[in-house]
């Protein structure tokens, strides 16, 4: 190998995903899935290309959107439900032996699955195995949330239950502490290094004989299978305070306390739609939920305000009801914001601000976090650091409102 080693990223993403359809490319916290994947690579110091291998054309626009090559379509027969691993990069690289005569030293293998990945995982993986020539690669793995010297099988021919797996000097290790059994890992599916020559490109094996661990820290912990594992990550992301690797810019973790919550008004306390009558009366529709939301915030004692653009006595009479102090017919709202903060000398670091659309993008660098509703426009929600699971005029104001009270609420409990 030579002192700069060739390390090709691939990043295997194929287009029949039956738990969640089309989930490589669903934004997951803002951003196409597998453009986490290839962030990774592209921002590793050492990764010196990256391919997305994907039998979907959809799949692959996408990955060159995010700055990934699909120099080649993955053949039918290596992207069914159980394709394994195996196939795939031996196609991968046999494609790019014989129509570039490209040969990597090392391989890395991404699964977009596992999208939250710490900063310097790559270079770390990347460098273990560089600094281990004994080894035939590297794989992150994380304490086993269940030890397997705890487990059982079942006999089929008597019923009776043994242990899955013994230890030398332990009799019964199902009954032994948890600190007398050896340590255990799970393998995650963040990263493999691979040396292709000795494994995949050799033979029939992935990993080789001689595997090194990468271990990973459990709160990175991430495999999206399921609706409810999208649901759950996506939180961790947003709310997390992670440092991990995001696809454009770091997002800014939810403060400890928020002292101050700015709002817009139409598409967060309104549906962002409008009824006119035959007389031009202008109508909207809002959430009687947002009225308790506004509960909450006095609870832990949170002002909130309004700066609209739009100059309509609906939002008046909707502020008075709400008791929340509104200004109107603004179009420069960072100024109005910064006077805001300045007069009644609120840190911009505890303040939040929710927004929809492009004309709030201006407020977003001024406040500690910056959020949108489930419905707001694309281009703003991939600007911001959350994006709610509820939608404007349909409880996102409620929602965060209710985010808010648990955070002070706790920050105050932990103060006290």
């Amino acid at each position: 190998m030579v002192n700069q080693p060739e390390v090709l990223a691939i990043i295997p993403a194929r287009g029949g995903s039956k738990g969640i359809p089309r989930k490589n490319i669903k934004n997951f916290a803002g951003y196409p899935l597998i453009a986490y994947s290839i962030a990774a690579a592209k921002q590793s110091s050492l990764c010196t290309r990256v391919i997305v291998s994907t039998d979907d054309e959809e799949i692959a626009a996408v990955a060159r959107q995010w700055g990934a090559e699909t120099p080649f379509l993955r053949p039918a027969e290596f992207a069914a439900d159980k394709s394994l691993d195996l196939p795939v990069f031996q196609h991968a690289l046999s494609w790019l032996k014989e129509n570039e005569n490209y040969t990597p030293d090392i391989v890395l293998q991404l699964r977009p699955t596992s999208p939250v990945r710490p900063v310097t995982m790559l270079d770390d993986a990347i460098r273990l195995l560089i600094d281990h020539p004994e080894a035939d690669s590297v794989r992150g793995v994380v304490p086993s949330g269940e030890n397997p010297y705890k487990m059982w099988k079942f006999d089929d021919t008597t019923g009776h239950m043994h242990g899955l797996l013994t230890v030398e000097g332990v009799d019964e290790p199902y009954n032994a502490p948890r600190q007398a059994l050896p340590a255990t890992y799970w393998q995650t599916g963040h990263i493999d290094a691979i040396r292709p020559e000795r494994t995949f490109m050799a033979g029939d094996s992935m990993s080789g004989k001689v595997i090194l661990p990468l271990l990973i820290d459990p709160v990175f912990t991430v495999d999206i299978d399921t609706y409810q594992d999208w649901e759950k990550y996506e939180r961790l992301v947003y709310y997390g305070g992670l440092d991990m690797v995001h696809p454009e810019r770091k997002r800014r973790p939810f403060p400890d306390r928020v002292k101050l919550l700015v709002t817009d008004f139409d598409g967060v306390l309104s549906d962002d739609r409008v009824f006119v009558n035959q007389d031009g009366v202008e109508m909207v529709a809002c959430s009687r939920g947002d009225g308790i939301g506004m509960w909450y915030l006095r609870q832990v004692d949170v002002p909130a305000i309004i700066i609209s653009s739009e100059v309509n006595p609906v939002v008046s009479k909707r502020a008075e009801k709400m008791k929340i102090q509104a200004f109107q017919g603004v179009l420069d709202k960072a100024s109005v914001l910064k006077n805001y903060l300045a007069e009644h000398q609120i840190a911009a670091e505890e303040t939040v601000y929710i927004g929809n659309d492009i004309n709030d993008l201006q407020c977003f660098p001024l406040v500690g976090c910056a959020i949108v509703p489930a419905d707001g426009h694309e281009f703003v929600k991939n600007q911001a650091d959350i994006v709610l699971k509820r939608k404007g005029g349909k409880g996102a104001f409620r929602e965060l409102c209710e985010l808010i009270y648990e955070r002070n609420k706790g920050s105050h409990d932990k103060n006290s």
